[in-house]
């Protein structure tokens, strides 16, 4: 079956969605969480995973993927960590093969070349190629993790694009497609009627363009 609000979020921008999570006055634009391709977009519900430094001896890293609907997104929170990479290109290339929909990150991942080859979204602090083996360990899966100052939990709605990555909170997210389609509602009234000959300001103005993202009271 469909998820009708996956292809409904799939049809804005992260933009229009960041502005109508400012409507609502919702946290959920991912902070420095970014693609590593512009061409990169994706859209799913998440998959988490939570990763702690190693124990002596270490934990795996997780043979996770196999477990993953297709068209889920995958979310590893990592603390951040700049040092310690937890997506590689096996993980990519299966990933790519099973049909999931993409992979954030709050830390790094490595072997860029392969994701870029094989169009598969990938989005993360940064990327390097020092291992996380022996280094990182998953505490937990199918638990609320934090991507980017924003609380991310299991079946929350991702989107990605070249602006960086929105979650939606499963319980906020009819209300935050209803206000985000009705600002694109706005912003494409905007467009037709500058294209028609009426100026910037004027088509600003009429459908109240600067107020489009206030908090709503």
């Amino acid at each position: 079956m469909t998820d009708q609000n996956v292809v409904r979020a799939e049809r804005l921008d992260t933009a229009t969605l960041s502005d109508a999570l400012d409507r609502l006055g919702l946290n959920g634009q991912c902070q420095g969480i970014k693609p590593r391709s512009t061409a990169f977009r994706i859209t799913g519900r998440a998959w988490t995973l939570l990763y702690g430094p190693a124990a002596s001896p270490a934990g795996t890293v997780g043979d996770y993927i196999d477990d993953i609907e297709p068209g889920s997104v995958v979310v590893l929170d990592n603390g951040g960590r700049s040092d310690a990479t937890v997506w590689g290109d096996i993980l990519t290339e299966v990933a790519s093969r099973r049909g999931v929909a993409g992979t954030v990150i709050d830390g790094v991942n490595r072997d860029v070349s392969l994701c870029l080859e094989l169009g598969y979204p990938v989005y993360s602090r940064d990327s390097w190629m020092r291992t996380g083996k022996d280094r990182v360990q998953v505490e937990a899966t199918g638990v609320p993790v934090n991507i980017g100052n924003v609380r991310v939990c299991p079946g929350d709605l991702i989107r990605g694009d070249a602006d960086g990555v929105v979650v939606i909170a499963r319980e906020h997210e009819e209300a935050v497609l209803e206000a985000a389609e009705s600002i694109q509602e706005s912003e494409d009234a905007i467009r037709t009627a500058v294209r028609n000959g009426m100026s910037l300001r004027e088509a600003r103005a009429q459908y109240r363009y600067h107020s489009l993202q206030t908090r709503e009271k």
